[in-house]
């Protein structure tokens, strides 16, 4: 069903999804960068050997990644195993995008809120915004049932802060750097050669600080993630 924890043949399946549009995502916004930057021209073309060997040296980069993207993108690294439901939550504090310090789970219950805690490979990214965009069209439903929403990555505390300002974001990020949280939760994601990253995972914590649901079959389903999510909490706090 949408809502089952899934096997972990469909974990390392849906893992190296995400490694694929993590690399891919890289590539296109150096393809970008490389397409926006402002290069000298002259009558005669690009202004020094310098410009010309930059220019070229940029365009055989992207292209090149291109192909390494479609061709040999790298099998991640198997994701750490899931925490168990129906138990606490694992702990963590880490810096906030409201750069306000530091947000710990502890903080979190105190609120006496449920937590919708998603993790995401990284900010601005397609599958990221889109699923962000959703979180908040569906805020004050999320608000009718006494939850707040959190995410995580291993994004920059200045990246997370301008990707919420930028969407109009009513809610926050997490920075975990190096994905030891991400790692307690079951969602780090390592690709050799470009590092470890927040698979897309998304978990319930209630009031008490228990872990009820995991949803990690995310990736395939992320226009419909929040309204699933929705779904799930309902039925949590009527059982």
């Amino acid at each position: 069903t949408s809502f089952r924890k899934s096997s972990g043949t469909d974990m390392n399946s849906n893992s190296f999804t995400i490694a694929r549009c993590i690399v891919l995502s890289l590539i296109i916004t150096e393809c970008a960068s490389f397409a926006h930057s402002p290069m000298k021209m002259s009558t005669s073309g690009l202004e020094n050997s310098s410009d010309r060997r930059s220019f070229v040296a940029r365009g055989g980069n992207a292209v090149l990644s291109s192909i390494l993207a479609t061709t040999l993108v790298p099998n991640p690294v198997k994701a750490a195993t899931l925490p168990p439901t129906e138990s606490k939550a694992p702990y963590f504090e880490l810096p906030n995008s409201r750069q306000e310090g530091a947000t710990s789970l502890s903080s979190l219950i105190e609120s006496g809120k449920w937590t919708v805690l998603y993790f995401y490979p990284g900010a601005f990214t397609q599958g990221c915004t889109m699923e962000a965009r959703g979180f908040q069209r569906d805020i004050d439903q999320y608000r009718s049932l006494n939850t707040q929403i959190v995410g995580v990555s291993v994004d920059s505390v200045e990246k997370n802060a301008k990707f919420c300002n930028s969407e109009e974001l009513d809610f926050y990020m997490l920075t975990d750097e190096g994905g030891k949280v991400s790692h307690l939760y079951g969602s780090s994601l390592s690709i050799p050669g470009f590092g470890t990253f927040s698979n897309r995972q998304t978990y319930i914590i209630d009031d008490k600080g228990n872990l009820r649901w995991i949803f990690t079959d995310v990736e395939s389903r992320i226009a419909k993630h929040s309204a699933e999510v929705l779904g799930k909490l309902s039925e949590l706090k009527t059982t």
